[in-house]
C-alpha cells in the first residue's frame, strides 16, 4: 500500500506519511498524532517474530492509522457538538516562513506536505463527510490508495468504498465555484497560478485595511455575503455564530482593531495559502485562512483556540 517501507527497518521511516494521512482525516495535528503514535505502540507491541512476517511495515501501518482516524472521526460529531462555538480544522504554518529552526521536539506540523488537500477550505468539506466517506475519498483521491486496501480498513467491499470517494468527491465538486469550458490542463495551471496571485492581494489589501481601521475600504475588499467563522474553543474569545456579511464582517473587524492596541499583522503562508497572523508581544492570537473569489474575500476562518496555535510559536 502507497510508500510502504520493506522490513521491521523501514517502520520508524512512515511517520512523516503517516501524519500527513492522519491530519487529512482528523484535520487536528493533536489528534493526528495520537493515531500515529497509536499505530505504533501497536506495531512496538507485535512479537518480534510477527514483525519480521509482516512484508510491508509502511502498509500495517498505514492501515491501523486508518483505522485508528475511523474511531475518532466516529465519536468526533459527539464531541465537536460539546466544543464552544466553532469547531475549525488546526490551521498550520509554513516554517520556512519563520525566522529560524524550532529548538524543541519535532512538531508533527513540519512533517506536513502542504498542497490543495489541506487547505482550510477543502478541510472544512472534508467536515462534512461521513467518518467512512472522508476515509475513502482521502486515501483514494489524496493518497492513491486503491479500493481492495481501503475496504480492509473501513470494513466495507471495494466496490462500496469506490462510492463512498465518489460521494465524497461530488461534496467537494459541489463546493467549488462551477468549472466553465476553459478548464484544461494548461488553462487550469495557469488560473491556479492567477489566483493564487489575487488572493494574496486581497489578503494584503485586508492587512492594510484592517491596520488603518479603514471600514469603507474593508467593506469593499469583502463579498456582501462573505461569511466569517472563528473558533476560540472556549478558551481565547471568538464570536460563537459565524457572522455573515460583508458590512458585518468589517465592523467585527474593526472593533477587534479597537479593543487590541498593540496588534500586529503579519501575511503569512495557511495551509499552504495566503494568510494573516495576528500576534501581540511577539505571542500568536489568531491565524486567520481565507477564500477568495472575483478578488473579493468570501470566506475567513479565524482560528483563535490557543491548543490549535502551538506550532505557530516562533523560535527564539
Amino acid at each position: 500500500m502507497g510508500r510502504a517501507g520493506t522490513g521491521i527497518g523501514g517502520a520508524a521511516g512512515e511517520r512523516p506519511q503517516l501524519i500527513n494521512v492522519a491530519y487529512r482525516l482528523l484535520g487536528s495535528l493533536t489528534e493526528a498524532e495520537d493515531a500515529v503514535q497509536e499505530a505504533y505502540t501497536r506495531w512496538y507491541a507485535l512479537p518480534r517474530s510477527r514483525q519480521e512476517e509482516i512484508v510491508s511495515p509502511g502498509a500495517w501501518l498505514t492501515t491501523v492509522t486508518g483505522r485508528v482516524c475511523l474511531d475518532v472521526l466516529g465519536s468526533a460529531r459527539a464531541r465537536r457538538e460539546r466544543y464552544v462555538g466553532a469547531w475549525l480544522p488546526d490551521p498550520l504554518p509554513d516554517r520556512t516562513e519563520w525566522a529560524g529552526p524550532g529548538t524543541g521536539p519535532a512538531d508533527p506540523a513540519d512533517q506536513l506536505v502542504l498542497d490543495e488537500s489541506v487547505t482550510m477550505a477543502f478541510l472544512v468539506v472534508l467536515e462534512s463527510m461521513t467518518p467512512a466517506e472522508r476515509v475513502a475519498f482521502v486515501l483514494h483521491d489524496v493518497f492513491r490508495y486503491p479500493f481492495a486496501e481501503i475496504a480492509r480498513i473501513v470494513g466495507r467491499t471495494p466496490a462500496a468504498c469506490k462510492q463512498l470517494a465518489a460521494s465524497g468527491r461530488r461534496r467537494v465538486r459541489a463546493a467549488r465555484p462551477p468549472a466553465t469550458a476553459a478548464d484544461r490542463a494548461e488553462a487550469v495551471r495557469a488560473e491556479a497560478v492567477r489566483a493564487e496571485a489575487v488572493r494574496a492581494e486581497a489578503v494584503r489589501q485586508v492587512k492594510e485595511a484592517w491596520q488603518a481601521k479603514d471600514i469603507t475600504t474593508l467593506v469593499g475588499l469583502l463579498d456582501p455575503a462573505a461569511v466569517m467563522t472563528a473558533d476560540g474553543g472556549g478558551v481565547a474569545g471568538a464570536a460563537l455564530h459565524p457572522v455573515e456579511g460583508g458590512a458585518r464582517i468589517a465592523q467585527y473587524m474593526i472593533a477587534i482593531a479597537d479593543r487590541a492596541p498593540g496588534l500586529e499583522l503579519l501575511e503569512r503562508s495557511v495551509n499552504g495559502t495566503p494568510g494573516l497572523v495576528a500576534r501581540r508581544a511577539g505571542v500568536v492570537l489568531t491565524v486567520a485562512a481565507f477564500d477568495v473569489h472575483d478578488g473579493h474575500v468570501t470566506r475567513i476562518w479565524a482560528v483563535r483556540n490557543p491548543e490549535k496555535l502551538r506550532p505557530w510559536a516562533e523560535a527564539d
